[in-house]
């Protein structure tokens, strides 16, 4: 059994190095085996290095894909997904925000064979703070794709994003920035998907400290539901 760590980054030297020590270092029950897959979206600052020197490290478990310039990091996340190779796929962002030892928890709830999609709730995680923007910005994002998909979300913005990897056979993703996000939301719904949410950790950094995503990031992923619902385009 193999769990398929999706890693996008752009510029994000100040952080990789230490995301990669605290992935390398979560242990999962057996019959688990990490396969750790880089993608640099066309990084200028020293990012690519760390995960090169990461590959060379850890030759039999981490892949680097180098793109040859910023797409997205739908862009970059659809390069990762392509190649993955293990039972479960899970999107890993490259800043620190998140805690590679909620994959235990995430696991966890495929033990049901009933469950094909799973994401980790910031909301669920009762202890998690949040920027008040941030925060309602993304209960709103949750609140559309609950209408317009009859589902019950608390947090469709989530970053762990999880899928046995068969289910990725049954969607076509189009996407190229962070409207990747709700668009294979939409997609799973649509195919007939549920998904399981489960509690995790959240430590939120700021845009001095390197946060990339925009309020209008947050317009564009409302209309991405409703392009995905009303079958717009791809």
């Amino acid at each position: 059994m193999k769990l398929s760590i999706i890693i996008p980054f752009y510029n994000e030297q100040k952080t990789l190095a230490a995301l990669l020590e605290k992935v390398h270092a979560v242990e999962l029950e057996s019959p688990w085996e990490k396969e750790i897959i880089l993608v640099d979206d066309g990084s200028s600052d020293g990012s690519g290095k760390i995960a090169q020197s990461d590959v060379r490290s850890n030759p039999d478990q981490t892949r680097l894909i180098s793109l040859p310039e910023n797409q997205g990091k739908g862009s970059a996340t659809r390069e990762g997904l392509q190649s993955a190779t293990g039972t479960i796929c899970l999107i890993q962002d490259a800043d620190l925000e998140y805690d590679p030892e909620d994959y235990k928890t995430i696991l966890s709830a495929y033990r049901d064979p009933e469950v094909h999609v799973v994401y980790g709730s910031r909301i669920l995680g009762s202890q998690n703070r949040f920027s008040w923007t941030y925060y309602w910005g993304g209960r709103c994002v949750s609140f559309v794709t609950n209408v317009l998909f009859d589902c019950q979300l608390t947090d469709e913005p989530t970053c762990y994003k999880s899928f046995r990897r068969a289910v990725l056979d049954d969607i076509e993703l189009v996407s190229n920035g962070f409207e990747f996000c709700p668009e294979i939301t939409g997609k799973l719904i649509r195919a007939g998907y549920t998904i399981a949410e489960v509690p995790i950790h959240y430590y939120p950094r700021s845009f001095e400290e390197g946060k990339k995503i925009r309020a209008r990031d947050g317009i564009i992923a409302i209309w991405t539901l409703f392009r995905v619902r009303f079958g717009i385009g791809k």
